[in-house]
């Protein structure tokens, strides 16, 4: 691993992007044995507000936000929308094995401790979920809600399925990993070319993509991976959390559809939230219905 490099992506790779017009802020994060290294994340509405924090998954990046931002930080709210590293104008890591499952959930609890967030809103899809909910787990008094959709936390101990295993092994052996192609077969409702090249953006070639590659891998598949012991530890956590945790996966993600059934089983706070399914929506839900979502999530944080 000695021989990684960190790569920054070029400004004028952003430049122009539609419907982005945030400003970009950096923050410093200590990365061991890589150096620092710079995350991104937008910072919109007002300073003093309730935080709301999205965090996005494989292959995207803050970008996934830009229709749910406007309107949570037009009704009052801060809303902190991160750019893992690896992804978006955070920077990233050559080397698929500098990334692993920890590592990402070590990044983003610096990120939320040097910002200091707290009474958090949180929301989070795809790995988006799988991290945010180990830190939900791992420092609960940092949240005042949950709201996921098209997310899991898996432990190993259940077979991912075959439309995952296929997907993995398209994640590591595809020359070329066409990230605007990704996110454009994981919406229901389609994307410009325009809205693909954004998706593009970050990546000016493969040698950036090792993070987008490596997430895949990183989903535990068996009850020997890295990560099981502590996704173990973390449901033990998710069955007693108490706070409000509310639902909104999607009718069209062929992998995740129904996944909300276990943590409306398994965490106590799930009891008598209002529950929904967002309808005509794939696996990036953010992306075919952006406004619906930010519009629940304001009620949800003002009701709960």
């Amino acid at each position: 691993m000695g021989n990684a490099n960190v790569l920054r992506t070029p400004e004028d790779r952003f430049e122009n992007l539609p419907d982005f017009p945030f400003a970009a802020n950096y923050l410093e994060i200590d990365g061991g044995e890589h150096g620092p290294m710079r995350m991104h994340y937008v910072d919109e509405g007002p300073k003093d507000g309730p935080v709301v924090l999205m965090l996005h998954g494989e292959p995207t990046w803050s970008y996934l936000y830009r229709k749910m931002i406007p309107p949570i930080a037009a009704a009052g709210f801060r809303a902190v929308v991160p750019d893992f590293i690896g992804f978006g104008k955070s920077d990233k890591i050559d080397d698929r094995a500098a990334y692993t499952y920890l590592g990402h959930v070590n990044w983003m609890k610096q990120f939320l401790a040097a910002l200091e967030l707290k009474d958090i809103t949180y929301f989070g899809q795809d790995w988006g979920g799988l991290i945010g909910l180990r830190i939900v787990a791992e420092e609960p008094e940092r949240f005042a809600r949950v709201m996921i959709g098209n997310t899991a936390l898996p432990t190993g101990d259940h077979d991912l399925g075959e439309a995952f295993k296929q997907w993995r092994e398209y994640s590591q052996t595809t020359p070329e990993f066409n990230i605007g192609g990704i996110v454009s077969r994981g919406t229901a409702r389609g994307m410009s070319e325009a809205v693909a090249a954004a998706y593009d953006a970050p990546f000016p070639d493969e040698s950036y993509k090792a993070g987008a590659r490596a997430f895949p891998m990183l989903v535990p598949a068996s009850p020997e991976d890295p990560a099981a012991d502590a996704q173990r530890a973390a449901w033990e956590s998710l069955r007693r959390f108490e706070k409000p945790f509310l639902t909104c996966f999607s009718d069209k993600d062929m992998i995740m559809r129904g996944g909300e059934k276990i943590f409306q089983k398994l965490v106590p706070g799930t009891n008598g939230q209002n529950h929904f399914i967002t309808e005509d929506a794939s696996h990036f839900l953010q992306e075919d219905a952006g406004p619906l979502l930010a519009e629940k999530l304001i009620e949800f944080a003002r009701n709960s």
